[in-house]
């Protein structure tokens, strides 16, 4: 090992825990201990195999409110909200451990025989995931990796490694030994290693489309299967003929959940230029109404930033002068607090409408008509998610069409479903996860041809 590691609490900036710090060599160790128990894991049975996936649920389940509170604490979420995304961890768990006994091939014949096709797992596949949702991202990748028949080696981040590290604890009470492995140390050490280590057959990987490209670039040199889910600046976008009272009052929540540390933040707020007025009302009353506090308070909405780094970096995008439409409340210190923040009027080449904030910071730009609308939705590198608002089914879907995203709601501004497939257009990343579809990335296609 090399020391300690020290995990503050972003609500009290005090050490809740200490844990010790991987280097290489303990990335080496698990890539090691990964590999060994590979064949026995990829040996077993289908059902056998879903039946162990299905055990880890039950563990999960028992340790529900412990894992909500280690995220909650840890991560600066709301309790509420934790508790939710440790379901969704469990309720991704529960939806891969069906499908070892769903991997299905194809018969095709051809001249001379019978060709066959096979879904064969890949071996030993590295999760890097990020802060924002530490457990319940781990498990999307997480689920269909082993279900596949592969072994892993997760690195979480730093700022929130404790329910990673209890999660690898359960895998190894579940499981057994060596099928999960968790490794947490810095990411230009541990990740780096990851990425070039050569038995490690894939990278998986949540984060920043700047860390992303140089995953891509480093896995390239031993020709790694990777799946990237980067950063987003995701557009909201609110036509006239909208009901604006809900597209209003649910604005606040597509970008300040999570305290806006959200790749799917709808944090381009585009509203036809008609209902402008009556949209900034309602999303002031909002906005205003947002309860920011302590995250084991069942009251609260919306937690702290992660880190005194993060909250140095939304502040920036908010600088004196900047043109503040209207924000909320938030405590005063110890902790990492910013208050939710409307921007307007904001002009689309603004570095508020152009980056990625991470953080509870909202830009409304007004807009004349449908086209402008997808011309100002489209313009940024990004293509990772969004919303539409229209009574008009045909321009609802002429939008959606038209926009370049991967995963858009209309009259919503929800992203993410277990069962339906997740991930991003351009420099949002490429692959998918979640759903049937994220099998695919943690397999490799065999075809078998037998002579007749």
């Amino acid at each position: 090992m090399t020391g300690t590691l020290a995990v503050i609490e972003p609500a009290t900036e005090a050490v809740l825990e200490e844990i010790p710090r991987a280097g290489a060599a303990e990335v080496d160790a698990a890539v090691a201990a990964a590999r060994a128990a590979y064949p026995g894991w990829r040996a077993l049975a289908p059902g056998d195999r879903a039946e162990k996936l299905r055990a880890l649920v039950a563990a999960m389940e028992a340790a529900h409110e412990e894992l909500s509170v280690l995220e909650s604490r840890n991560a600066g979420k709301p309790i509420s909200s934790a508790r939710g995304e440790i379901g969704m961890a469990i309720a991704t768990i529960r939806y891969y451990a069906g499908a070892p006994e769903r991997l299905l091939g194809d018969t095709i014949p051809v001249a001379g025989g019978q060709a066959f096709t096979f879904r064969e797992p890949m071996g030993v596949v590295g999760l890097i995931t990020p802060w924002n949702f530490p457990l319940a991202i781990a498990c999307w990748k997480m689920g269909p990796a082993l279900a596949a028949g592969n072994t892993v080696v997760l690195k979480p981040a730093e700022l929130t490694p404790l329910t990673a590290v209890r999660f690898g604890a359960l895998a190894d009470e579940v499981l057994g030994g060596g099928i999960v492995n968790v490794v947490v140390g810095p990411g230009r050490v541990c990740g780096q290693r990851l990425v070039e280590h050569a038995d490690v057959a894939k990278i998986a990987f949540t984060g920043s489309t700047e860390v992303g490209r140089s995953i891509a670039a480093a896995a390239a040199q031993t020709i790694k299967r990777v799946t990237l889910e980067l950063g987003g600046k995701s557009p909201n976008i609110v036509f006239e003929d909208a009901d604006v009272e809900l597209a209003a009052a649910s604005a606040p929540w597509a970008v300040f959940d999570n305290a806006g540390q959200d790749c799917c933040a709808r944090s381009r707020i585009f509203v036809q230029e008609r209902v402008l007025d009556a949209f900034m009302s309602r999303l002031e009353t909002e906005v205003k109404a947002i309860r920011v506090g302590q995250p084991l308070d069942e009251q609260t909405e919306m937690g702290p930033l992660i880190s005194a780094d993060q909250l140095s970096t939304v502040s920036s995008f908010v600088p004196d002068g900047a043109p503040v439409a209207f924000r909320g409340s938030a405590p005063d210190g110890p902790g990492y607090w910013f208050p939710p923040t409307v921007l307007c009027p904001v002009a689309p080449d603004d570095r508020a409408v152009r980056e990625e904030i991470f953080g509870p910071v909202a830009a409304v730009i007004p807009f004349k008509d449908e086209d402008e609308a997808i011309r100002l939705a489209n313009d940024t590198i990004y293509g990772l998610s969004g919303s539409i608002w229209t009574r008009d089914g045909g321009r609802a879907l002429r939008v959606a069409r038209a926009v370049e995203a991967g995963n858009l709601s209309l009259n919503s501004n929800s992203s993410v479903r277990v069962t339906t497939p997740f991930g991003g257009f351009k420099q949002s990343g490429y692959g998918r996860e979640l759903g049937p579809h994220a099998l695919d990335a943690y397999t490799e296609v065999k075809t078998v041809f037998y002579a007749t």
